[in-house]
């Protein structure tokens, strides 16, 4: 969850229709980038991020920032949820764990690609927000909504959603082939990397300052080695500990 400067969007009024804003921005802001993989982009251009913000901030959904959602806690800019969705690289069938829910877009986008996914906040009223909301849109909740459409169900992955320390990930449905963590680390965590699969991903922000993090991939090798890759300066919310303050 990037960190976002308190200004409120100003409604544009032109009346444009959210799939209409979606398209411009997968266009505008993720093509014209780095963003190449085809089924990133769709999925970015399948979830109405405007749903995942509050309705003061919707006018400014589809803009390339991040937005408060409350309790100090953001939803990043689309192309950082983009470029972390493209750098974890999760495929149909797979298992993915995020941690920080936050308003439940990431995790929404990673079940337009893969087969579950497993996602942690710390604080259980945006959890449960998450929950109702991601419900409401019908996506698959662990147990899944008798109300969902069965559209949904052959298409989309499973969502779990849980309150608790993401520092901690969630050994019970450990291992996983790709790990999403929304907010700045000190280090990376070692119960998070214990967690991957051999040949397995971990998107990461890691630096002991908001001035010092970087965007880090990473990658567990077939005997559990370790290999580390820079991506890009970025500056998220610190990953808070339960009852601990900052890792």
């Amino acid at each position: 969850m990037l960190l976002t400067a308190a200004c409120a969007g100003q409604p544009a009024g032109d009346g444009t229709s959210p799939a209409t804003l979606r398209a411009k921005m997968v266009d505008e802001q993720l093509k014209a980038r780095d963003i190449s993989d085809k089924r990133v982009l769709e999925a970015l251009g399948k979830v109405p991020r405007h749903e995942f913000v509050p309705k003061e901030w919707r006018a400014s959904a589809y803009q390339d920032r991040p937005l408060p959602i409350g309790q100090g806690q953001t939803i990043s800019q689309p192309y950082i949820v983009a470029l972390m969705t493209q750098l974890a690289a999760p495929k149909a069938g797979q298992r993915v764990l995020e941690v920080g829910t936050g308003s439940g877009y990431q995790a929404a986008v990673l079940a337009e690609l893969a087969a579950e996914v497993y996602t942690i906040e710390l604080l259980g009223e945006l959890a449960e927000e998450a929950k109702t909301r991601l419900k409401r849109l019908g996506y698959r909740l662990e147990p899944a909504p008798d109300s969902a459409p069965q559209a949904d169900k052959e298409r989309r992955g499973r969502i779990r959603v849980k309150t608790g320390d993401g520092y901690l990930g969630w050994p019970d449905a450990a291992p996983f082939d790709a790990i999403v963590v929304t907010c700045g680390a000190e280090h990376v965590p070692e119960p998070l990397f214990e967690q991957l699969k051999p040949g397995g991903r971990m998107v990461i922000p890691v630096g002991k300052t908001l001035a010092d993090q970087v965007l880090k991939v990473i990658t567990k090798g077939p005997k559990g080695e370790r290999q580390e890759r820079d991506v890009t300066a970025v500056r998220f919310v610190p990953l808070r500990r339960a009852g601990k303050g900052k890792d």
